[in-house]
């Protein structure tokens, strides 16, 4: 069923074109299932409905023993000091957050709510929650956990049906996606200076003095709203990819409210644009790689072995000079076949898709290729986009402080292209996104979580965009972290094996930290 391999790339990270530098995650696909009704006013308890057209549209069913409920809650634009500004952009103005609850018709001795960020930033919260909820034979959660906590999704503000933020054309993210990974002329360098130009001035044009309002401090203080709406008095959460960072900000602002907090996927927060955007490119290459060597060993399962590398390589070529036109004359450019690439490497399953997708490419057939991309960007069978993109520059760029010049950009990308060569260079040139972004920033905390109880943080040695480097540096920064290891392939390791999924389970429910240095084999 194609639902687990939606499941999964849910929580699949994002990273170039639209810059994410901390890797984030992105869902397969956008829906456009709105979650009706009025907001409850800031501090009111929300009014909770059943929403079971969610599930309907975005899986075609519920799942088994599970209801759906559905509200909005507004929140202040911005927090401010104190719990509201009186004065600046947004003051007095609100955005309004969207939830979803699923509860199981087996719940027992209900522990609380478990609240869960999918990444991004720019994924929905509201959308994994229903994925979650069809339980593990469909890549969600077990039943030891859904039979003892509501599951809660939420968008983040400027996400999905939050208040969104949309800025971007259609014809923009398909320029950009369609991109040379690497231009290496000036004339091609600059041709990409431009149209992130022209991004940031719309975006710019639109939402003005406010864009710096989409950061991830402001969220942090939304989920403790979102923490009261369902009524527990401590938090427990489960973040993925960026939502590592949302929790581990929710933690250094409301340490003495933190119940329980899976950060899965690490974000090292005191990383800047260079440094990791670097760190992904080395988690890519890596992530590559070990995709090559499977294929070697694997040949009967891998028709581009014995040298995968190389197939992959001549394949974006080739796309640069001569990209192969598909039945309904759109070209599969370097660009797009980079993304495959990247789609790809988010889970160990997807090795096979790209191997078969390169070859297929090869024989003149691009299908394969769009089908890996497009579930990369969201992008539908009409070319719509969500607002994902759009939401994900607005929150990236709110919390980045640092702007090379586009000459260190452009020197980096020569670097990157002998240390990393097929992921470097994208790398590099995917910093200008944020370089060229207008408004100003607002970084988030980078300190100890002093007060708050310990927090597990989960790591994969083979994760391509949130390098396993990155999970013991989050966990020394909150001062109160447990490294809790899984020596896999790809993006996020919950609840993908028992090891891991024991561990965690038992955290969350009994509050059980995992052994120091656990570490918990592939398979």
């Amino acid at each position: 069923m194609a639902t687990s391999r939606r499941v999964r790339r849910t929580l699949a990270a994002f990273g170039v074109a639209a810059l994410l530098t901390a890797g984030c995650t992105l869902p397969a696909f956008a829906p456009r299932t709105e979650v009706e009704g009025a907001a409850a006013p800031t501090g009111s308890a929300p009014n909770w409905r059943p929403c079971p057209e969610v599930p309907d549209e975005l899986v075609g069913r519920s799942a088994p023993n599970m209801r759906y409920e559905c509200t909005r809650i507004a929140v202040p634009r911005d927090w401010g000091t104190g719990g509201g500004a009186s004065a600046g952009p947004g003051a007095g103005q609100t955005f309004e957050i969207a939830l979803l609850r699923a509860r199981s018709t087996k719940q027992r001795d209900r522990i609380g709510s478990l609240v869960i960020n999918p990444g991004g930033p720019g994924g929905s919260g509201v959308d994994t929650a229903v994925y979650l909820s069809f339980g593990p034979q469909f890549g969600g959660l077990p039943a030891s956990i859904t039979e003892r906590f509501d599951i809660v999704g939420f968008d983040p503000r400027g996400v999905s049906r939050s208040s969104p933020v949309k800025c971007i054309s259609d014809a923009d993210l398909d320029t950009s996606f369609g991109f040379d990974p690497d231009p290496a002329s000036q004339s091609a360098f600059d041709g990409f200076v431009g149209l992130s130009q022209r991004i940031g001035r719309g975006c710019g044009d639109r939402y003005g003095d406010q864009l710096p309002l989409y950061g991830t401090e402001q969220a942090a203080r939304d989920m403790d709203a979102v923490r009261a709406a369902v009524g527990d008095d401590k938090l427990t959460y489960l973040g993925y990819s960026y939502g590592t960072l949302l929790g581990a900000t929710y933690a250094q602002l409301y340490p003495q409210r933190v119940r329980a907090l899976v950060l899965d996927g690490a974000v090292d927060p005191q990383q800047r644009l260079v440094e990791g955007s670097e760190s992904q490119a080395r988690g890519f290459e890596r992530a590559f790689t070990n995709f090559t060597r499977w294929c070697a060993a694997n040949a009967g399962r891998c028709p581009i072995a014995p040298d995968a590398r190389a197939a992959v390589t001549s394949a974006i070529d080739k796309a640069k000079v001569s990209p192969v036109r598909g039945a309904d004359g759109r070209e599969a450019t370097a660009g797009w076949v980079f993304y495959a690439v990247i789609s790809s490497l988010y889970t160990e399953s997807g090795w096979q898709e790209l191997a078969q997708a390169i070859d297929k490419l090869a024989e003149g057939d691009p299908k394969d290729v769009f089908r890996l991309a497009d579930a990369y960007a969201g992008r539908e069978d009409d070319g719509h986009y969500s607002n994902l993109f759009d939401a994900n520059l607005a929150i990236n760029c709110a919390d980045e402080t640092e702007k090379p010049s586009r000459a260190q950009i452009r020197q980096l990308q020569s670097e990157w292209r002998g240390k990393y060569p097929l992921f470097g260079p994208a790398l590099a040139v995917g910093m200008l996104s944020c370089v060229e972004w207008p408004g100003g920033r607002d970084p988030y905390p980078t300190g100890k979580a002093n007060g708050a109880p310990p927090i597990v943080v989960v790591g994969t040695t083979g994760d391509p965009a949130t390098p396993y480097e990155q999970t013991p540096r989050l966990a020394s920064m909150l001062g109160v972290g447990r490294v809790l290891t899984w020596e896999g392939e790809g993006h996020t390791a919950y609840p993908q094996t028992s090891c891991i999924t024991n561990a965690v389970d038992a955290y969350l429910i009994d509050l059980t930290v995992p052994p120091e240095g656990q570490r918990c084999p592939a398979r």
